[in-house]
Order: structure tokens, then sequence, then C-alpha cells
């Protein structure tokens, strides 16, 4: 083994990070790390340069500047194809092989594979070995995605959007497959729409948008000092404010209402969710 995987180095290393396409700045300065044995997600809007990001760091896409270091190495090159898996959003198989014989054709690929059977349970399909690619359901698909990036035993694995168009049993079982890949020590990047399964799964996440993130950290602390404050008023509609300090908010609100002779209903104060931060943050102004 590289001294990189023993030394403590952080798994990706991004400082300063840009990508211009011409005029137009994808990625404008952006800096975060993860660490080894991690599940971090990159969340933001489309257009917010996710994909670019993550194409970078895969070794599919040349940085404009900045630097970056993925398993102590420059993406891309040679020393990482076997240490890094890809789970794209559209993978294409062998329609004609079975899924073991797909597993087993991918495995001759790597240096040292991990078993195909144990891959194969991992990946939930023990059941459908025998099935040729091209009769498997979405999510049978997707499994068998997840279980090719898998084969190669790689340290660090990226997951681009793994369950868009999953049904809610599909995306359960995928959640699973992402969840034993962390108990393997497995470092996992995770790009989704889904706010829920970033919460679910990521240790920590970033919120980018145009280029720049805007928030960083584990998804039940990035609205820690911020609070929710909500009431439904004297016409019946429900209205919320964000606060740092939600006493003298109260204070206010209720004052104010004391003097109109009115009452507070619904009154609560809660600490934001992961999408309330998400939507505070990347929500476009409304025009007046």
């Amino acid at each position: 083994m590289m001294e990189a995987m023993t030394s403590g180095v952080p798994a990706i290393e991004v400082l300063g990070l840009r990508k211009a396409y011409g005029p137009h700045e994808a990625l404008r300065g952006v800096d975060f790390s993860v660490a080894r044995g991690e599940v971090f997600g990159l969340l933001g809007p489309n257009g917010a340069g996710k994909t670019t990001c993550v194409e970078v760091l895969e070794g599919y896409r040349e940085r404009s500047g900045g630097s970056v270091r993925v398993l102590g190495a420059e993406p891309g090159s040679r020393d990482l194809r076997a240490r890094v898996g890809i789970v794209l959003q559209s993978c294409g198989t062998y329609p004609h092989l079975s899924v073991r014989e797909t597993v087993s054709h991918w495995a001759t690929l790597y240096p040292a594979p991990r078993d195909v059977d144990e891959v194969l349970a991992l990946a939930g399909l023990e059941e459908v070995g025998g099935r040729r690619a091209r009769v498997l359901s979405g999510g049978q698909r997707r499994r068998l995605d997840f279980a090719l990036a898998l084969v190669g035993d790689p340290e660090l694995i990226f997951l681009d959007e793994p369950t868009t168009g999953f049904d809610p049993a599909a995306r359960r079982a995928a959640w699973d497959v992402v969840r034993a890949l962390r108990d393997l020590g497995k470092t996992v990047v995770l790009t989704t729409h889904y706010l829920d399964e970033a919460q679910a799964l990521a240790d920590r996440v970033a919120i980018l948008k145009d280029g720049r993130i805007l928030a960083e950290g584990p998804p039940d602390s990035l609205g820690a000092t911020r609070y929710r404050v909500a009431w439904r008023d004297a016409s019946g509609t429900m209205l919320e404010r964000f606060t740092d300090d939600p006493t003298a908010l109260l204070h206010e609100l209720t004052g104010a209402a004391l003097q109109r002779g009115e009452q507070l209903e619904e009154l609560s104060v809660t600490r934001p969710s992961l999408e309330d931060v998400y939507l505070e943050l990347t929500m476009e102004p409304v025009a007046a």
C-alpha cells in the first residue's frame, strides 16, 4: 500500500477549485475535504456545479485552477484506476450476459478484486445472479451498477444520483448498500437531489450554488444556530421567519400581537431541517 493510504491524508482535498467554460465560471473557488471512511454529500440545484466538480475529481475534466488531490494523487492518474469506483447516473452493461457473468468479467479487470459472491450479496443480487442483464428491473440494474463499482474493492466510490427514478422500496435498498459501504470503511461521495437521502446517508454535506459552496457540515448541524419560528396570523395564513435569536423574535411577535389584541395560533419554534437550510440558501429571489 502507498504511504498516502496510512498517513492520515484525507481521501479528497480540494482548494480553490475553479473551472471555466469560456467566460462562464462553473466553479469559482471551491474548498472542501473528505475524510477517509466518510459519506460526503454534494448538494445543489441544477447548474450549481456539482457534476463539473465530481468530473474533475474523477479525472474526466481538467480544472482551470486550484489544487485537487484524490487519495493523495492527481485525479485521473494511473494509480487511482483500481482504487476508485464510479456509479454514474446511467451505466452500460452487456445485455446478454447474466448478472454473475457480468460481475465476474469486471473482476478480471482489477488486480485484487472482491469475491464475486460477496459482491452480489452486498449489492442484493444473490437471487438474480443467473438472470440476463437485459431483463432486470430498473432497481436491479442499479444494483448491478453498484456491484460493478464495488468488485474492484475500491477505497473511494463516487455515486452520481444513485436512486433517481427508484420506487421507495428500491431507494431504501440502495441506501442499505451505501450504509454497507460505510461499514466496510469505504469513502463515498454522493451527489443527490433528494434531501432526505442526504439526511439519511451523509456524514457531512456541502451545498453548492453558482459554483460556490454556501454551507458545509453534518446535515443535522447546518441549521444549529438558526431557528424557524412559525405561526398562524389572524387571517389564517401560516407565516414563518428564521432567526439566530428566537427569544427576541418571540418577544417582538407576541408583543405586537398583544397590542393588536390578537393571538398567535400554532406558534412553534424549531431548528430547521436540512431541507429548510437548503431551500433558504438556494431559493432564487422573487422578482419585484
